[in-house]
C-alpha cells in the first residue's frame, strides 16, 4: 500500500495526503477491498456504494489490482440524473456498469432509475432497497461546491428523515459537469437529480472520500476549514471519524499540512 505523505485529522476526519492521484487511487482501493472482505467474513456479503465521475477513475482501476470476492457484494450508486436515458454518455448508470458491474461481476447492482415515470417513487424504491440491510462501505468524492453526491449548498440536511430524494442542480454542479466533458453546455445537463442525502452517505460502517486534482483544491479548503454547515455540504465530514479523506499534492495544495 503507498505509504501517505502527510497523515492528519480535521475535527474527527482522517485524512491522508498521497504523492500522486494513483497512489491515492491505489490506497483507497487497498483499504476498500480490505473492508469488503471483513464484511464477508464476518456477515458472508457485503454492501457497498460507489460513487461516479472523474475523480473517481484512479481509485477504480485499482480495484482491479485487489482480490475482492465481488460474487458477494452488492453494489449502489449514489445518483442519477431525473429524465436520463441509461445508454446517455453521461449517465450515471453507465458509468457503474461499464466501471464496476462489466469488469467485476458483483453478485447484484441496483441502478436508480433516471427514467421512472415518478421520480419520487423511484426515490421510496431506492431508499427502501438501500435500508434493508446495512451498508459497509461509501466510496464519494467531493463537488467542486462542496455537494456530496449531488447534496447541493443550502440544499441538503444533515439530519435529513429520508434516505434518496430530487434534488434540484445548482448551476455550478451543471457548470462542473460540463467542464469534466459529459455535456457539452450546461443547458444540456438535466436540472435535476435523484441523489442519496447526507445522512445515507454516512450511513455505512466505513466512508472513503477520494478528492484528486487541482480543481478540487478550493472546495477541500474549505471542507477542511469553513465552519460545519449545510451551507457547505462537504463539512459534515469533519464529524465523521468512520471517514477517510484521500487527497494528494493538488487537491491539498490550498491546506496547511507538513509533508
Amino acid at each position: 500500500m503507498p505509504t501517505p505523505l502527510a497523515r492528519f485529522t480535521a475535527d474527527s476526519l482522517p485524512v491522508e495526503v498521497y504523492a500522486s492521484e494513483v497512489d491515492l487511487g491505489r490506497a483507497a482501493a487497498e483499504r476498500a477491498a480490505a473492508v469488503i472482505r471483513d464484511a464477508v467474513r464476518r456477515r458472508g456479503s457485503a454492501r457497498v456504494v460507489v460513487a461516479t465521475g472523474n475523480s473517481q477513475y484512479a481509485f477504480t482501476d485499482a480495484l482491479r489490482e485487489q482480490e475482492i470476492p465481488w460474487d458477494r457484494v452488492t453494489v449502489f450508486h449514489m445518483d442519477e440524473y431525473v429524465g436520463i436515458a441509461a445508454e446517455h454518455p453521461a449517465s450515471f448508470r453507465r458509468w457503474i456498469r461499464e466501471r464496476i458491474a462489466e469488469p467485476f461481476a458483483p453478485a447484484m447492482v441496483h441502478y436508480i432509475d433516471g427514467n421512472a415515470p415518478v421520480p419520487e417513487a423511484e426515490c421510496a424504491r431506492y431508499e427502501a432497497e438501500l435500508r434493508s440491510l446495512p451498508l459497509d462501505l461509501v466510496c464519494m468524492g467531493v463537488g467542486e461546491n462542496g455537494h456530496l453526491a449531488f447534496n447541493e449548498p443550502n440544499q441538503s440536511r444533515f439530519d435529513d428523515d429520508r434516505w434518496v430524494r430530487v434534488i434540484t442542480l445548482t448551476r455550478r454542479s451543471r457548470e462542473q459537469q460540463v467542464g469534466e466533458g459529459h455535456f457539452a453546455t450546461v443547458a444540456d445537463v438535466p436540472a435535476s437529480a435523484i441523489s442519496l442525502t447526507v445522512p445515507a452517505l454516512l450511513a455505512a460502517a466505513a466512508v472513503q472520500v477520494c478528492v484528486p486534482e487541482q480543481r478540487k483544491a478550493p472546495a477541500i479548503a474549505a471542507t477542511l476549514n469553513q465552519p460545519i454547515t449545510p451551507a457547505f455540504p462537504a463539512t459534515i465530514l469533519r464529524r465523521s471519524a468512520h471517514a477517510t479523506l484521500f487527497l494528494d499534492p493538488s487537491s491539498s495544495s490550498k491546506i496547511d499540512f507538513r509533508p
